[in-house]
């Protein structure tokens, strides 16, 4: 928890102006690549301003990874999520978007070893997480992200694209 406020502090300290990055009826697509210790997962979704400073979304994940052995795992995932965008609350400028929230998700997840399918049933196919993130924009519809969270196949955290539609 320390991690995270940490990350909002450095993210806020010395902005001065304040600006929703993410109006209310506005929609921009997200898309990179994750961070595991399991791999190199992708992901893509899209978010919608819902109201001033909230969002809600939805996300596609995909993973694939050798575990050894003859053991292959492919991990599917969706995913919704909300957030909370802190540019108003802490007068950052528009090119900033700061924010947090939680995410709920499902996995599915395929194992096989030397070719033949793997019983899964063991496997918690249900996520809650949180996450914390930041975008920069560098004109009015494109920016780079970076985010830290979990409960997702990129759990870890990820950095990618976004681009306001």
């Amino acid at each position: 928890m320390k991690k995270i406020t940490l990350l909002l502090a450095l993210f806020t300290i010395g902005f001065t102006y304040a600006q929703s990055p993410l109006e209310e009826g506005a929609l921009q697509a997200n898309a990179g690549f994750g961070f595991s210790g399991l791999g190199v997962p992708i992901y893509a979704g899209l978010e919608y301003g819902v109201a001033p400073n909230i969002s809600v979304g939805g996300e596609l994940s995909y993973q694939s990874y050798n575990q050894g052995g003859g053991f292959k795992s492919n991990i599917f995932g969706i995913q919704g999520n909300g957030n909370y965008h802190f540019n108003e609350v802490f007068d950052i400028p528009s090119e900033w978007d700061v924010y947090a929230g939680a995410n709920l998700s499902y996995f599915s997840v395929t194992t096989k070893f030397n070719g033949s399918t793997v019983d899964n049933t063991e496997i918690d196919n249900l996520g809650f997480g949180l996450q914390v993130g930041g975008r920069y924009f560098f004109d009015d519809n494109f920016a780079i992200n970076l985010q830290v969270g979990g409960g997702n196949v990129v759990s870890g955290g990820r950095i990618g694209i976004t681009y306001k539609l």
